[in-house]
């Protein structure tokens, strides 16, 4: 016993030695606990970085935003009609839109030959694109009546409803499946929308209440249902069809059915237009600002969504604001930069996770299946008792059967 520990390391010696043992055998690359928990919030952000930081996302960014500045420059082009030389025509600035799509899209459907020429299109979904072109005339309308009625603020804030209206339209249309993070990406372009209108109070830019607050407040629920409407059948038609038919169509019959509403609702605003070379300049830029805003808007839709889209050109009020600051001279707040800064957040989030679409199930048949299963069955049971048979064929090509 006394050999035995004399022989034996004192106890501490005995936990010096074992730690320098597992020292030794740990793995150089090895991290402590202190330094797990001090790398995770880099290894947090370099994730961050690598999903959001993507030439998608980017692309997404930059695409949107182009049409946030053709927006911006129809309603900088209206308000300068509207304000400088008193001309409200916005069913004659939609016609010229849709005149112009008629020019170019619609010829060159004509020019096509085969199933997807413009007299196949015509025979086998003309009443298609009648709904659809009355949808976008109106929706364009409206929106724009509305703020003969309305304040500013309602139209900001109701012209959002759209956005739900899409998502559910897309849900049950295009069987678009949100994840949460859509939804939450959603909720924060709102909050951003509505830091811009507390910023629009605050600047002082809501000079009128409105003839008929009511009135204007369903024009723009309705124009932004119809919108909704409108987006959702373009997704669909420009990533099952082409956009050359969409726009080719909605020139088409967009150009027959606001002429009409022209020649019924604004002929007479028509004929008070002082006309000269700056109001013909402001109508130019007006119509090539909508002409590319149609023209561009499938090509980002392809690439994106009819959702994604709504998300980004909600910055469009922004741009104008900012054009209006030495236009018009609005008063600035340091409100408009952070909603923009939120908006930017909510679509760079709603970019960040693609949806995904819902593939159609199949009716089970259980009559079909179950018989083949009772069939698989027999042939087994039977396999025990049938005696097998065999079969040759002789050169004389006689055959001989023989059975085991």
């Amino acid at each position: 016993m006394e050999a035995a520990a004399a022989g034996a390391p004192p106890a501490g010696a005995a936990g010096a030695a074992a730690a320098a043992a597992l020292g030794a055998e740990a793995p150089p690359g090895a991290e402590t606990p202190s330094g797990a928990a001090a790398a995770s919030p880099r290894r947090l952000l370099a994730l961050l970085g690598a999903k959001l930081c993507t030439w998608h996302i980017l692309k997404t960014i930059i695409l949107g935003q182009i049409l946030s500045l053709f927006i911006c420059g129809t309603a900088v082009t209206s308000q300068y009609l509207a304000e400088k030389y008193q001309v409200n025509t916005p069913m004659f600035q939609s016609f010229i839109n849709y005149a112009l799509l008629l020019l170019v899209y619609t010829t060159m459907l004509a020019f096509r030959t085969g199933s997807d020429s413009l007299w196949q299109i015509l025979k086998q979904r003309w009443w298609k694109y009648i709904f659809l072109g009355l949808a976008d005339v109106e929706a364009n309308y409206m929106i724009v009546k509305a703020y003969q009625y309305t304040t500013l603020t309602s139209v900001q804030l109701l012209d959002c409803f759209g956005i739900p209206v899409l998502m559910a339209l897309s849900w049950f249309i295009l069987r678009a499946r949100y994840r949460l993070i859509h939804f939450l990406a959603v909720a924060i372009c709102l909050l951003g929308v509505g830091t811009m209108v507390g910023a629009d109070i605050l600047a002082g830019r809501q000079d009128s209440e409105g003839s008929d607050v009511v009135i204007g407040d369903v024009l723009v629920l309705l124009g932004a249902s119809l919108y909704a409407i409108s987006n959702v059948s373009e997704e669909y038609i420009v990533k099952n069809l082409s956009r050359v038919e969409f726009l080719g169509m909605v020139g088409l019959f967009g150009t027959i059915i606001s002429g009409l509403q022209l020649a019924i609702v604004e002929h007479k605003e028509i004929m008070r237009i002082p006309w000269n070379w700056k109001i013909v300049l402001l109508f130019t830029v007006f119509a090539l600002c909508m002409f590319g805003l149609y023209s561009f808007m499938p090509v980002v839709i392809k690439v994106t969504s009819a959702t994604s889209v709504n998300l980004g050109i909600l910055t469009a009020d922004l741009y104008s604001l900012f054009f209006g600051l030495f236009l018009f001279f609005y008063n600035f707040s340091g409100l408009y930069i952070l909603s923009f800064v939120i908006i930017m957040v909510g679509f760079i989030l709603y970019c960040s996770t693609p949806t995904r679409t819902a593939e159609p199930t199949a009716l089970p048949q259980p009559s079909s299946s179950a018989g083949l299963d009772n069939a698989g069955l027999k042939l087994e049971e039977n396999d025990s008792e049938t005696p097998g048979i065999t079969v040759q064929f002789t050169r004389e090509e006689t055959v001989v059967v023989s059975s085991d």
